[in-house]
């Protein structure tokens, strides 16, 4: 087998046989349509050595002048106000920026969160269960965590249909649909400095409003409230949406192990994690630079260089996990913690937050859909074509 395509629909349908020949080759430079490259990391250890490295920077500042100009910074050379954010800065203005979001994710606000996540999972699925049949991507993995972000955020409900609508474009554009990306980044900019505004002049008791009272004080920039808001509008959506689809598929595929996760809290929880090693939502870990030379696997990467770590393919390798490509719940307690939602100082802030509208989601379409099952061929699904996040157009169910 010659290098494999990482890029086309046979990958996103199933990236298992590129990265396990990616594997067994050190720290890969990997080419893009866009004329750039990355170092690619696939390995586990290789991945946990990158994710905690104190030399690998996210500052976009730090790549080479070839990345700067690739274009590969989207929406960053589109919208550098949009750069002010957490996950494109390091300490000590990363730790700034994360604390000005902790309190929306503490155990009250979570609380609340998994009660409307509750009542808006029981109408869609009210939804599909008067129809006799529906599709557990638009009619579920969608509009769950689109509702939750908003609520989390205060978005009002009269943007919510053009979160979903743009915040697709983003997720089904391919490599060569930077056009497209730069338009939806632009709707959905106004749109959150929109609501920004409007709570400039009127607060509540979201996160939106508590970032704009940090900015007040002179705790956070504007562009960091209007940045730190574009992030977790998105950020904290769509890999949601991708693990909700993809633990349903496996559901849908396993019905032995959904008979499990009916029956038992603690397995269903071992499927969201499963289901996270497996198919990890966002496949490749947002960039980083080396502010010095810096060894992994063997290879030397040079200040600037840019570095993608394949968290998917981390989740995939036979070094960390037993049968590594088997959907494997409740029996990877003595093998590795997977890196789905990263590791370090980086690790995702609303990995809680996914994990409880995945554990809704899923109970409640065991218990109220018993019988649903797939409608068409596994084969015949389509996944989206990102090289960084990973989740399926549409998952059509009889039940």
């Amino acid at each position: 087998m010659g290098e494999p395509a990482l890029f086309g629909p046979d990958f996103d349908r199933d990236p298992a046989p590129a990265y396990a020949w990616l594997r067994e080759r050190p720290p890969h430079r990997l080419g893009f349509p866009t004329g750039t490259w990355a170092w690619l990391i696939t390995r586990y250890d290789d991945a946990v050595k990158a994710l905690n490295h104190p030399a690998l920077v996210k500052s976009p500042s730090a790549g080479n002048e070839e990345w700067q100009r690739s274009g590969m910074g989207l929406p960053l050379d589109h919208r550098p106000s949009l750069a002010s954010n957490m996950i494109n800065t390091d300490p000590p203005e990363h730790t700034r920026l994360r604390r000005a979001c902790a309190g929306a994710f503490g155990p009250r606000r979570m609380q609340h969160l998994r009660e409307r996540a509750q009542q808006v999972t029981d109408e869609l699925i009210d939804a599909v269960e008067a129809r006799g049949h529906g599709d557990l991507v638009t009619d579920l993995a969608y509009p769950l965590p689109i509702a939750i972000i908003c609520d989390l955020l205060g978005v009002p409900e009269r943007y919510r249909e053009d979160v979903h609508e743009w915040s697709l474009v983003i997720d089904s554009a391919d490599d060569t649909d930077g056009s497209k990306v730069r338009e939806a980044t632009d709707v959905l900019e106004q749109l959150v400095t929109e609501v920004v505004e409007a709570k400039r002049a009127t607060r509540g008791t979201d996160l939106i409003s508590d970032l704009v009272a940090q900015e007040a004080t002179g705790t956070l920039s504007a562009d960091e409230v209007t940045s730190t808001a574009f992030l977790i509008l998105i950020g904290g959506h769509e890999t949601t949406v991708g693990l909700i689809a993809t633990g349903a598929l496996a559901l849908l595929t396993h019905p032995g192990e959904a008979t499990k996760a009916r029956q038992d809290p603690q397995h269903r929880a071992a499927v969201i994690e499963e289901t996270l090693r497996l198919h990890a939502p966002l496949q490749n870990a947002t960039w980083r630079f080396p502010t010095e030379d810096v060894e992994i696997g063997g290879r030397l990467m040079r200040p600037g260089d840019p570095i993608l770590v394949s968290v998917l393919a981390a989740g995939r390798d036979p070094a960390a996990y037993e049968e590594p490509d088997a959907f494997r719940p409740g029996q990877r307690a003595a093998e590795r913690r997977h890196i789905a939602f990263g590791a370090g100082p980086h690790l995702c802030i609303g990995a809680a937050l996914a994990r409880l509208q995945a554990d809704v989601a899923f109970e409640t379409l065991l218990r109220r859909l018993p019988t649903a099952r797939l409608a068409v061929a596994e084969e015949e699904l389509t996944w989206w074509p990102s090289p960084i996040t990973r989740g399926l157009f549409h998952l059509p169910v009889e039940v």
